[in-house]
């Protein structure tokens, strides 16, 4: 199937051609015909999937379809509400790629910065509105924003919104929403509240679940360094300066955690940056649009504000601290090893975090590759302890996936990167 074989407004398919989509994803595929025929969806879907897509195509053909360009003042018609600020920024030039021979317009607003600029744009009139949910309950309560006439709502990445405290948020904004809508509701797995949550959201829907073939990427080489607590940052910079010319991600699990890891690398002259919740939204984009360019080769994140990354070419991710959520291991690697290029994962494990690695290898049924000997491996022998308390946080093992072998060969490859990020802890 093609995208022309969808029956889309020539606009459009002008568009996705420009942008090079031939062939729609899984997710596009079986999404896109029931969203044209105006019916609501629960889409169960990981993040890399092609959800954006998915659900701001049909959006567009359908707006493009009812409105008059010529109307004097636009009304929101359509509102996708996403957790984070990168997110929506992602999502936001989604729209206008896209939509850009249609005469839509679309904005985005989010919270950590002064919202002068996002109140004249809802002033001048828009059909599509893209939002986190704390700003745009205060810009609603402001009375800036109206749903008297939306036609389509987008609930997405539910799972992690809930996951962050929006729970009550997106009730009270779900409990403003006008009773005749198309609504669109988008998760990467079904906890109850989820269900809950999805059955006052939508009316008469189908469902459409897409369950990745394996449960890290194909072309992705994992590693595992086994090293203490005070010889991480000794090692991140061993490997960085083996590598000065990659692009490399790091994960850090805290805001603290990943400000410390920028200090260290600078006190070896290795410049980086950290983006996380505690950054204003200009330190941030400058940041990601450093790294992006080329200009900064080290970014260190945690999983909430790298929600959105999309980097051309990421040669390699580190996960300085190993998560404790499963799950967001296959989502921190599927940073790299994109389309038709191989990327590189490692991770440093210290011994509180083995179990961690043990229920990362149970969900991805497969041992990550150990490294063998790095200049730091006192008080980092690979045996496992006999007697080793278990962190009161255990790992989620929902939605187990096969995935493919793959072992760390230090090759210096490029890639490129679509996606993005994972679950966290704090509000954005």
């Amino acid at each position: 199937m093609t995208f022309k074989d969808l029956g889309l407004a020539t606009p459009i398919l002008k568009a996705l051609q420009e942008e090079g989509y031939t062939n729609p994803t899984p997710i596009q595929e079986q999404a896109i015909p029931i969203l044209l025929k105006g019916k609501d969806l629960l889409g169960v879907a990981q993040t890399g999937t092609g959800k954006t897509a998915a659900f701001g195509i049909p959006i567009l053909h359908h707006l493009y379809e009812r409105i008059s360009l010529r109307q004097n003042k636009r009304k929101i018609k359509a509102l996708v509400v996403t957790p984070t600020r990168e997110l929506a920024i992602q999502i936001g030039e989604s729209f206008t790629a896209y939509g850009r021979h249609t005469g839509l317009r679309s904005t985005v607003i989010f919270g950590g910065v002064k919202q002068g600029k996002q109140v004249n744009a809802l002033r001048n009139g828009i059909d599509i509105l893209v939002a986190t949910p704390g700003r745009l309950l205060d810009l609603m309560n402001q009375g800036y924003i109206t749903f008297r006439d939306l036609e389509f709502v987008v609930l997405d990445e539910a799972d992690q919104m809930l996951d962050m405290g929006f729970i009550h948020d997106i009730k009270k904004i779900i409990a403003a929403l006008p009773p005749k809508r198309q609504s669109l509701f988008f998760s990467a797995t079904m906890p109850k509240s989820i269900v809950e949550l999805s059955r006052k959201m939508l009316g008469d829907f189908e469902r459409v679940t897409i369950k990745p073939e394996q449960a890290t990427a194909e072309k992705v080489e994992q590693g595992v360094y086994f090293v203490s607590k005070g010889n991480k940052p000794k090692l991140l910079i061993h490997l960085l300066q083996q590598r000065p010319d990659d692009s490399v991600l790091v994960f850090s699990r805290t805001k603290h955690g990943a400000n410390k890891i920028v200090k260290k690398l600078a006190q070896d002259d290795i410049r980086s940056a950290a983006i996380h919740g505690n950054k204003s939204q200009a330190a941030r984009q400058k940041a990601l649009g450093a790294f992006k360019d080329g200009k900064l080769k080290v970014l260190v994140a945690t999983d909430i504000a790298a929600r959105g990354i999309d980097v051309e070419e990421l040669s390699m991710v580190v996960n300085y601290d190993l998560p404790n959520v499963s799950e967001t291991y296959v989502h921190r690697i599927g940073r790299t090893g994109r389309a038709s290029a191989s990327g590189i994962a490692l991770s440093f494990c210290m011994s509180e975090e083995r179990p961690y690695l043990r229920d990362i290898e149970k969900l991805i049924k497969q041992e990550v590759p150990r490294l063998g000997e790095h200049p730091f491996m006192e008080d980092a022998q690979e045996e496992e302890p006999t007697t080793q308390r278990r962190p009161q946080q255990r790992s989620r093992n929902a939605n187990r996936n096969r995935s493919s072998s793959s072992n760390y060969r230090g090759q210096n490859n490029k890639n490129r990167n679509r996606n993005k990020g994972n679950r966290s802890r704090g509000r954005d």
